[in-house]
């Protein structure tokens, strides 16, 4: 019977160890793709603007199993992809632009930062590329400030819904004036 057990005690534990590796694994997180430089030319993946043609912050997502970049023009346009159901669920890689390390007439791609980390204002005065946007920030503190002086509410990113963007685009409004001669 000894020679049994001094085999398939250590046969069990090589196996316990191996099975320990292997969930340590799993818990490892693959380092995230770093954001890709927006070049002039570069239009955004929803509008099909001209994305640095237009101030405020811009949005960029790099997809979960492809690596496909999508660019964006503002960061509504990003998050108005971002939250459709075939997206929500995924843990695709996004960058925003960090407004308090950047002009807001012409964001630097060296100010992208982690979406999921940043804190956003909604319903301020300043407007992006689709007029009014999610102006984000790395920290909470310039969120705060920019929102004093331009309004709006601090937000963080799971609490952004497609009804911030619904209520910050006034598409009724632009729906009426760029129909309103047609009709006779």
């Amino acid at each position: 019977m000894k020679p049994v057990c001094s085999v398939f005690l250590p046969a069990v534990l090589m196996f316990l160890a191996f099975l320990s590796g292997c969930s340590g694994e799993k818990e490892t997180v693959a380092e995230k793709p770093a954001p890709v430089h927006i070049e002039s030319g570069d239009e955004c993946h929803v509008c099909g603007m001209a994305i640095t043609r237009f101030p405020g912050p811009k949005g960029e997502v790099i997809t979960e199993k492809e690596q496909t970049v999508h660019k964006f023009c503002s960061t509504r346009d990003m998050f108005s992809w971002v939250l459709q159901p075939e997206n929500v669920n995924r843990n695709h890689t996004l960058y925003v632009h960090d407004m308090s390390q950047t002009e807001w007439d012409s964001p630097a791609d060296t100010a992208l930062i982690d979406a999921r980390e940043a804190f956003y204002v909604v319903g301020s005065e300043r407007k992006g590329a689709m007029g009014p946007t999610l102006a984000s920030f790395s920290t909470e503190s310039a969120a705060h400030g920019f929102m004093m002086e331009h309004g709006g509410e601090v937000i963080r990113y799971e609490a952004i819904t497609l009804e911030h963007l619904n209520t910050e685009m006034p598409m009724g409004n632009m729906h009426g004036s760029m129909h309103g001669g047609m009709h006779h």
